[in-house]
């Protein structure tokens, strides 16, 4: 992938992200509650869940701009599988 797709596909994935954590009502109205977030993180528990979600996805974002992502998945599926 050219370093300038890559650049923009992961800046698409950051404000996805970071719009998950600051827009997490409308997330909310979107796509439901999450009863297992409920249930484990107690009231709020969805709002909780879209937010971590959302910094996940920021994170993921940042290793696409950075072009980490075969050092840090090939190295993680590596160690696991390596005696």
């Amino acid at each position: 992938m050219s370093g300038v797709l890559r650049v923009i596909i992961g800046i698409v994935v950051l404000l996805v992200g970071a719009s998950m954590v600051y827009k997490t009502p409308w997330y909310l109205g979107i796509l439901g509650r999450v009863y297992w977030a409920e249930r484990n993180f107690g009231s709020g528990g969805t709002r909780t869940f879209y937010k971590l979600m959302g910094v996940g996805v920021s994170i993921i974002g940042m290793i696409v701009i950075a072009d980490l992502w075969e050092q840090i998945i090939g190295g993680f599926i590596i160690n696991i599988f390596t005696p």
